[in-house]
């Protein structure tokens, strides 16, 4: 499964966020009032940053908690194939963000209220809660590099609106320790593209988009099948694409010219960028059933490469590859 509901950016939309100002009120006075009784303040474990949270324990362990540190928390079950493959990066980036954040693990099959609460049609689902406050991240296994950009503005939104700065961590405490049953989180052996990956994020970071891409070239010249890889390049090959693009005239000519191939794809690009999917693949559908030969043939292969950067599972993708069928025969 790919990602839902990512941007290509890594921004997480939190400006939807209901009373945020009060939400914000209510964490400081929940801070406040910890502080008055002698909680909060001191250091945690890395162990304990990844707990298992059930329906009892939920107002206590993610409620109450998110009024100190954003509670991310992914929806997971032991069937789970793609489950396998996310929740470990979870646990592994919740111990390298050093306290910016609390991971916690809730088994669908066990919490079935919990999963109907936060609407989950699908796992894994990863949501964040933030002082009470929660916000869907995303659903389905996602490329390590597209996770962190969602953390690193959930963290930053979090402590810009909400002044949740985290929690201080015991760099010295036993990482095999299990303090209220929290499990023990082994440090994963680096991958053998772990270097060009990282460096292919750092690109990005700086907007380089160029060099994320040889980067993400280079990792697929060896491992045609790495995921991270393919969803990265067609990402990144997105962002460059409209890097140099006049936005006020892409969507002139787009507007003026329904029938031209060229304006259209622009067009469609930005739009995905800005993140209207839907948008989108309507417009280059309606511009398949519009145009013939080689135009119709470009449009239709854009297309399929958005398709790569939203990602196969995405009931957008699926219904738009329906829609294109349609147009095509």
């Amino acid at each position: 499964m790919q990602p839902r509901n990512m941007s290509m950016s890594g921004v997480v939309d939190l400006a939807a966020v209901k009373a945020a100002q009060e939400a914000k009120s209510k964490a400081e006075q929940a801070r406040a009032e910890a502080a008055r009784q002698g909680g909060g303040g001191g250091a945690v474990t890395p162990a304990s940053l990844v707990i298992d949270v059930d329906e009892a324990g939920f107002e206590h362990d993610v409620l109450q908690r998110s009024t100190e540190v954003p509670v991310v928390i992914d929806f997971w079950a032991e069937w789970c194939e793609p489950c396998k493959q996310l929740s470990p990066v979870l646990e592994r980036l919740a111990v390298e963000y050093n306290g910016r954040f609390v991971l916690a693990r809730i088994d669908v099959d066990a919490n079935q209220m919990l999963m109907q609460q936060f609407g989950v049609q699908g796992i894994p689902a990863v949501f964040a809660v933030v002082a009470g406050q929660a916000l869907p991240l995303f659903q389905g296994a996602a490329a390590e590099a597209q996770i962190r950009g969602t953390l690193d503005q959930l963290v930053q939104v979090a402590e810009q609106r909400f002044g949740l700065t985290g929690l201080t961590v015991d760099a010295d405490a036993d990482a095999d320790a299990e303090p209220g049953g929290a499990p023990a989180v082994q440090e994963m052996p680096a991958g053998p593209y772990d270097a060009l990956l990282e460096a292919a994020v750092q690109a990005l970071d700086a907007g380089d988009f160029g060099g994320a891409v040889q980067a993400y070239r280079n990792v697929l010249g060896d491992d045609p099948g790495n995921t991270e890889a393919k969803l990265g390049l067609a990402q990144a090959e997105l962002l460059q694409r409209v890097q140099n693009l006049d936005p006020q005239q892409v969507r002139k000519d787009a507007a003026e010219k329904p029938g031209d191939a060229q304006a259209q794809i622009a067009g469609a690009d930005l739009d995905l960028v800005g993140g209207h999917v839907e948008d989108a693949f309507g417009r280059l559908i309606d511009t398949v059933r519009r145009t013939a030969g080689d135009d119709r043939d470009a449009v239709r292969l854009r297309l399929l490469e958005l398709f790569e950067v939203v990602g196969a599972d995405d009931p957008r993708v699926v219904a738009a590859r329906r829609a294109l069928a349609r147009a095509l025969f």
